[in-house]
């Protein structure tokens, strides 16, 4: 119903392209909300069921394979955080982003593990990649320290990994666009709160703001451009 099998086929603008090029350009690798809340037994979204639905082991495919690219000069690693009382809020912030956690008696240190990033994916953690959180809604392109990674080493394409997929993904998908770079969001390696939220999230984002395609598709592109 979801992940590899809601990816649709490549929008007719985008067939135009020559993706295996574009991905030979100067780019970026971008985890998003890949964190234990997620994935782990206990986690504020676990039963949301990802660990189960395939996203985790297509993004391990996706960064081994952007590790083993020259062109690959940026990996960012960046959290969202469920538990947001000690973030600037305004009127909708407090009251959306408290139905969250509503009832969850929580230590400091219960709310800091569920925002780690999940162990897999800590494992493939190398020194001068960039770990940090979101701080606006639905983006790191506000808040941190990503447009400036991102311009400081010229970067032109994006590869966009993560949870949830008609959320950040997409919010990331559309700010980057807006930005000027060229964003490409792995499919499989992605996940709605629902998997029948899917197949109509991916069809948004390929028609409009990014190319979505497999992780498969990824390593062969990647391939070709080498």
């Amino acid at each position: 119903m979801g992940g590899i099998h809601a990816i649709p086929e490549l929008a007719p603008h985008w067939k135009q392209l020559d993706l295996a090029e574009i991905l030979s350009r100067p780019a970026a690798y971008c985890s998003v909300s890949q964190n234990k809340s997620c994935y782990d037994p206990g986690g504020v979204q676990a039963a949301e069921g990802h660990r189960e639905r395939g996203s985790l082991p297509a993004t391990v495919k996706v960064v081994e394979a952007a590790r083993k690219a020259k062109n690959f000069v940026s990996f960012n690693w960046i959290g969202y955080e469920v538990f947001r009382q000690d973030y600037p809020m305004n009127d909708f912030d407090r009251v959306q982003f408290g139905s969250w956690t509503k009832g969850l008696n929580w230590t400091k240190e219960q709310q800091a593990r569920d925002n780690e990033l999940v162990g897999e994916l800590q494992a493939l953690v190398r020194p001068g990649d960039n770990e940090f959180n979101e701080r606006a809604l639905q983006t790191a392109f506000i808040g941190t320290q990503l447009p400036l990674e991102l311009s400081r080493k010229k970067i032109e394409v994006i590869v966009l990994t993560g949870i949830h997929l008609d959320w950040c993904i997409e919010g990331n998908a559309r700010l980057a666009r807006d930005n000027g770079y060229l964003p490409i969001v792995i499919g499989d390696a992605c996940g709605c709160q629902k998997p029948e939220q899917e197949k109509a999230a991916m069809e948004r984002i390929n028609n409009f703001f990014a190319p979505v395609i497999s992780s498969e598709t990824f390593v062969k592109l990647l391939k070709q451009s080498s």
